[in-house]
């Protein structure tokens, strides 16, 4: 038999130690797409309301600064969770794997797709932990493998890079077109 719970039971709401930074952040975030919504939606004379370009944009970032103002006060009436400055610290340790794709995207058109994703590979291979030069050689050839697919079969038009303009005429033209 299923036990009837009380409404406090149902609604019972566990905290993490991010939660307050979390509301604080989704809060601005809201605020400050509401406040520049002018820049990017218009309001057209002689339209209906619900056909406006701007009527269900501004609805919906009302309900995201709404429920962004109730989030923060339930945080700030909870009691207080120590480890938060650890938890920023947790969800910081990501941004490592942006920066990775963000030099991986800037390297591409410089030495090409085919040697940024050969380094690139083995690279986060080796920084996740697999030390094995048997892994490193895999993920090389999983790369190679990418790359083929990619530029060779799928034609995914993907910028040559610039390392290719030393290469001879003939090779050029087959780096840019498969790799």
């Amino acid at each position: 038999m299923s036990q009837i719970k009380t409404m406090q039971q149902l609604f019972k709401r566990e905290r993490r130690s991010g939660d307050l930074i979390f509301a604080l952040l989704f809060l601005a975030f809201a605020i400050f797409l509401l406040a520049n919504i002018g820049n990017q939606t218009q309001w057209v004379k002689g339209t209906k309301l619900v056909s406006q370009p701007s009527f269900w944009p501004a609805i919906s970032l009302a309900g995201m600064t709404l429920f962004g103002i109730l989030h923060l006060i339930g945080s700030i009436l909870s009691p207080r969770i120590y480890g938060r400055l650890k938890e920023i610290g947790f969800w910081l340790r990501s941004l490592e794997y942006v920066s990775w794709f963000l030099a991986y995207v800037w390297l591409v058109p410089i030495i090409g797709y085919l040697l940024a994703t050969l380094i690139f590979m083995p690279l986060l291979v080796f920084r996740a932990g697999y030390r094995e030069k048997r892994l490193l050689l895999l993920s090389m050839i999983i790369g190679l493998t990418i790359v083929v697919v990619f530029k060779s079969f799928l034609s995914v038009k993907i910028p040559g890079g610039m390392i290719y303009e030393y290469l001879p005429d003939a090779m050029r033209s087959f780096m840019l077109i498969n790799f």
